[in-house]
């Protein structure tokens, strides 16, 4: 039996434990921060260079833009983000040909990152999630731009490649992902049309997904996606009929397998956003418009209740399809 008294103080077993000074650690991993959201790599387009290296950084604690705060190893676009209670990854990604690299920076200080291990193939355009030990990226392209179903996962504790471990229900791209404390999901995406459904799996045991629901109709690829601890969210994303591109906020429970509900609405209409977590808000940054330029603003929307978001900051640099971390 353990509980914290006062100032990272805690009483475990008779003995007096000091944790370190600082933030808490995030819940459940690194799938919520209470501190600050980052936004990493992109694509710039029609900006030249195309390919983002920065790093930014917004505060979770008051509303404000980014600060660019380091770069990742190599420009890219379509990476995967996840995050551990003390570092942030930066997983695949294109910049003109598919890399594997996997990129490391720390939360505690600013700084670039380093290039800590590689996936189990070449991937861009899949989804991240993130466990309290792991980790992932699921579905995406494969080396050849052949459509993927494989889930691959890496440990947190240990600067190691990546593993395949299980299967995604159907292969796709485009995909978003969430997180609750026991599972990863992966909703929407192109397979290649355009799919609804809302994946499943473990981080218990390395296994296939399950097909646990389905997303709204109107709004299933190129998708952010927010985790709160009870729901996982979908926002934005693209269409096939006109006006193609989508400001619809869904969500969907984590206690049950159930279908996705319309929530609220974005700032703006966009695809390709990139989603990040505090423990009370979810948050869309960037994104590209539907005159297909690379946006700069930061939406805000509540995990308390059923709400539109805000636009409540910029990044330094309009972009889309980069990778989302949180601490």
């Amino acid at each position: 039996m353990s509980f914290t008294i006062s100032g990272g103080v805690q009483i475990a077993g008779g003995s007096i434990v000091i944790s370190p000074g600082g933030a808490s650690p995030t819940p459940g991993g690194g799938f919520q921060g209470s501190n600050y959201g980052y936004t990493s790599g992109g694509d710039m387009y029609p900006s030249s260079p195309r390919w983002s290296i920065t790093i930014d950084k917004f505060s979770f604690v008051s509303d404000g833009n980014a600060t660019d705060v380091g770069d990742l190893t190599i420009d890219r676009s379509g990476s995967c983000g996840q995050s551990s209670s003390v570092s942030g990854y930066n997983s695949g990604g294109f910049n003109g040909a598919q890399t594997a690299t996997i990129d490391k920076f720390s939360f505690s200080s600013d700084g670039n990152s380093t290039y800590v291990s590689d996936l189990s193939k070449t991937n861009w355009n899949g989804a991240g999630q993130s466990s309290a030990d792991n980790g992932y990226h699921s579905g995406g392209y494969n080396s050849g731009n052949t459509v993927t179903n494989e889930i691959d996962k890496f440990p947190f504790a240990s600067d190691d490649n990546a593993t395949d471990i299980g299967d995604l229900t159907l292969a796709r791209f485009q995909i978003s992902g969430q997180s609750s404390t026991t599972s990863g999901y992966v909703s929407g995406g192109r397979a290649p049309t355009l799919s609804d459904v809302i994946d499943k799996f473990p981080f218990s045991s390395d296994s296939n997904a399950t097909d646990v629901g389905d997303l709204l109709v109107e709004s299933a690829s190129s998708q952010s996606g927010q985790s709160s601890t009870t729901h996982g969210y979908v926002s934005g994303g693209a269409v096939t009929a006109s006006p193609y591109y989508v400001n619809t906020i869904q969500k969907f429970p984590f206690s049950s397998d159930s279908n996705a509900t319309d929530v609220g609405d974005l700032n703006d209409t966009k695809q390709d956003a990139t989603g990040q977590s505090s423990t009370a808000s979810g948050y869309a940054s960037g994104g590209a418009t539907p005159v297909n330029s690379a946006q700069n603003i930061i939406d805000k929307f509540p995990f308390s209740s059923d709400a539109n978001a805000t636009d409540v900051g910029d990044l330094t640099v309009g972009r889309y399809r980069a990778a989302g971390q949180q601490y």
